[in-house]
């Protein structure tokens, strides 16, 4: 039985300035529908989402909500001013805090860390913990995998099937839209198709949709050359007769060209191409026993460990794993930005380097984007070697004419990073690096992107968390194994997953191997009793565990006041946290005193 919609837009329509940016856009969304929306950049996707959640009002059209139905959106960019810890910010608005700091938790950020220490990931977890934590009817996402690694890229998944009400999405994610999408939204030319199947259907669906409509474009092309030889024979407005023929003919015109364009807009070309220097080597960057370690307050962070590695020409290597790996910072040693603690690192004669990291720091908010592809002056520039005007490069990568003294600073996310990848494919290079270039790019430029660089014929190295785009761009792998460990294996990111677990499943078996080999061999005479350290802890959980469960049982009973918190909401907060405090600590003393004491029952024999 079909579920009655939470959202209806009817013939909805908003201008920005003179621009239509939606021409009447019509859609349901009902509970269980988890949506892909997707669209090309600056086609209004956001903006379509802010309409839904009540934060924009369109020109005209309906937009109706079931009554009483909570929206959670999940932002690019959340804003932490104001807020001491994250704790402050998750629990902004809600009645208990305890969902705040539950959420935290299974997001893996600490509540009382303070926002402004937050890295990217945090902060995207820390976002999606709030969304979460206000348990909504629908959760509006803006690329919420950027910055995350493919872990929690999977936990996020598992939640968003798991949850119970709407999920509207964007993303440039191509897998983990195929993995959660029940369905797909295609906002193209300022109106918006609904397919019944999800995003890994996009592609079959969008074709036959083009197809269809090329057949239409060819039949009204032939309708319009029949009407000009109409025309052509005196026919004029002046004749009432023929006023309605005249304005039919207009208006075929106008859906022709409309129609043109919609054609047009998934095959916008940006014809992007890197430049490969003259001279290379084939050997690109040799390593032997490279070891790094560096020293943190929560002890040694071991980088690499005696890894031994050649790079040669053409190679197109993905950099992999879970963020604090330290991916990043071992491309910096491959590099020679960074010394290894043992080993070298010799690089070819004629290694030239285009570095392109996902902080953009390379832009300068101030400069336009004329000023950025061109900072010496001047209206051209070299790119690949030959003389490019700004306006015509500019245009390879969507910007109009229009936009180049716009400055830096007001481009969007996605606008900075296809002007960054304008800037950093200009120039001719041995071997081009990419940290996470994927973030914020529409998916028509992602694929654009993925055209360039398997045209490029340098070598790549690429850290990436995007699975589909490591499958499509490179042939093998480095992973780590843990403690400074790394593995290259064949393949993409799907042929790396298969290799890593092959390469578990062996070292498991040599532990078990060595494991009974080692109950072969003799032992020495077992200890008898605890040590000291653990027998003084067991005493220690013994006065602890009553305590605890005393100061539950008295949080409780305050809880239980129904005027509580009427009276003082700050502290039936703090008791609300607190007694889900207790009683975790409770049952990890007891937990505690059990492996103890199975311990003592071991050695007694």
């Amino acid at each position: 039985m079909a579920q009655p919609p939470l959202i209806s837009l009817s013939d909805v329509r908003l201008s920005l300035g003179a621009k239509p940016l939606f021409e009447g856009v019509t859609l349901s969304l009902s509970k269980g529908e988890r949506a892909a929306l997707v669209g090309r950049n600056g086609a209004g996707k956001s903006t379509l989402m802010r309409i839904i959640s009540e934060q924009q009002e369109a020109d005209s059209g309906q937009v109706w909500r079931q009554p009483g139905t909570t929206f959670a959106t999940v932002v690019q960019e959340p804003r932490f001013e104001g807020f001491e810890t994250v704790l402050d910010y998750v629990s902004e608005g809600l009645e208990y805090t305890y969902m705040a700091e539950a959420e935290l938790m299974e997001f893996g950020v600490d509540p009382a860390a303070d926002p402004k220490t937050l890295s990217g990931g945090q902060q995207r977890r820390v976002a999606l913990a709030k969304a979460f934590a206000a348990e909504p009817d629908v959760i509006l996402l803006d690329e919420p995998t950027n910055h995350l690694d493919v872990p929690m890229i999977e936990y996020l998944e598992g939640r968003l099937k798991a949850f119970n009400g709407v999920v509207l999405v964007v993303s440039h994610d191509r897998r983990f839209l195929e993995n959660i999408s029940t369905n797909t939204l295609w906002l193209r030319q300022g109106v918006v198709l609904k397919s019944p199947e999800g995003y890994v259907k996009f592609d079959e669906w969008a074709e036959a949709i083009e197809v269809e409509e090329e057949r239409q474009m060819k039949r009204m092309t032939t309708q319009l050359k029949d009407e000009h030889r109409w025309l052509a024979r005196g026919v004029t407005g002046r004749r009432k007769r023929n006023q309605g023929r005249l304005a039919r003919l207009h208006d075929m015109r106008a859906t022709h060209g409309a129609m043109r364009a919609a054609l047009n807009d998934r095959k916008t070309t940006a014809e992007f191409s890197a430049g490969v220097g003259d001279s290379m080597s084939k050997k690109v960057i040799e390593v032997k026993g490279l070891s790094k370690t560096f020293d943190t307050p929560n002890g040694p962070l071991v980088i690499a460990k005696d890894l031994s590695l050649k790079i040669l020409r053409g190679d197109r290597i993905g950099i992999i794993g879970p963020n604090g790996a330290g991916k990043t910072t071992l491309v910096r040693l491959l590099l020679g930005e960074i010394e290894p603690d043992e080993g070298t690192v010799r690089h070819g004669n004629t290694l030239d380097v285009t570095y392109m990291d996902q902080t953009r720091d390379t832009l300068n908010p101030k400069d336009t984007i004329w000023e950025a592809l061109a900072p010496s002056g001047g209206d051209s520039l070299m790119v690949q070697g030959q003389q490019r005007h700004i306006a015509s490069y500019a245009k390879d990568f969507l910007f109009k004419p229009e936009q180049l003294r716009q400055p830096v600073g007001a481009l969007s996310g996605g606008e900075r990073n296809r002007l960054a990848l304008a800037i950093g494919l200009a120039k001719p290079s041995t071997l081009l690096v990419m940290d996470e270039p994927t973030n914020d790019l529409d998916l028509q430029t992602l694929e654009l992107l993925e055209d360039m660089l398997l045209n490029y014929e340098g070598t790549l190295l690429l850290v990436s968390h995007d699975r589909a785009f490591l499958d499509s761009s490179v042939t093998s792998c480095l992973c780590p194994l843990g403690d400074g460990k790394w593995v290259q294996t064949a393949g993409g990111w799907t042929d790396a997953q298969d290799q890593l677990a092959s390469i578990r499943r062996h070292d498991e078996s040599d532990a078990r191997a060595s494991k009974a080999k080692a109950a072969d061999t003799p032992k020495a005479k077992p200890q008898k009793k605890l040590s000291f350290k653990d027998a003084h802890r067991q005493k220690e959980i013994d006065e602890l565990i009553p305590k605890l469960k005393a100061e539950v049982v008295a949080l409780e009973k305050a809880l239980a006041d129904p005027a509580l918190y009427s009276r003082d909401p700050e502290a039936f907060n703090a008791k609300s946290a607190r007694i889900a405090a207790a009683r975790a600590e409770a049952e990890a003393a007891e937990m505690e005193w059990l492996e103890i004491e199975e311990k003592r029952e071991a050695l007694a024999g």
